[in-house]
């Protein structure tokens, strides 16, 4: 199983920009896929990453993103950009796979959307 903060050759790995993770957000115990929308940065000054959780029910607004239907996802998702959240690097341990850099861009400008930026 990957752990995001697994020393490799004595350097922390950090995740990447649209690896999809399972992860306990609070959400009343619930683990869910969540995925990396924090910039690539190969020396952090946190071991954190930025993360958008998913959710398999839509409400029809501009908060969420329909992402494209992949394998490593068993039911049609969306990225739920009001829940974004900080996790630290040891909590990341299930990667599921990784969205393409359309969709991320798709999930930052909803972001930027919903901060009026």
């Amino acid at each position: 199983m990957f752990n995001a903060a697994t020393e490799s050759g004595g350097h922390w790995m950090i995740p990447k920009v649209g690896e999809v993770f399972m992860i306990d957000l609070g959400y009343g115990g619930k683990i869910r896929p969540a995925v990396v929308i924090s910039r690539d940065d190969s020396n952090p000054a946190w071991a954190l990453s930025v993360l958008v959780p998913l959710t398999k029910q839509s409400r029809g607004s501009k908060y969420e993103i329909t992402l494209p239907r992949v394998p490593w996802l068993r039911l049609q998702s969306y990225a739920n950009v009001l829940g974004i959240a900080s996790v630290e690097h040891h909590e990341l341990v299930d990667k599921r796979g990784r969205f393409d850099a359309s969709v991320v861009k798709q999930i930052k400008d909803a972001i930027r959307w919903t901060f009026d930026l």
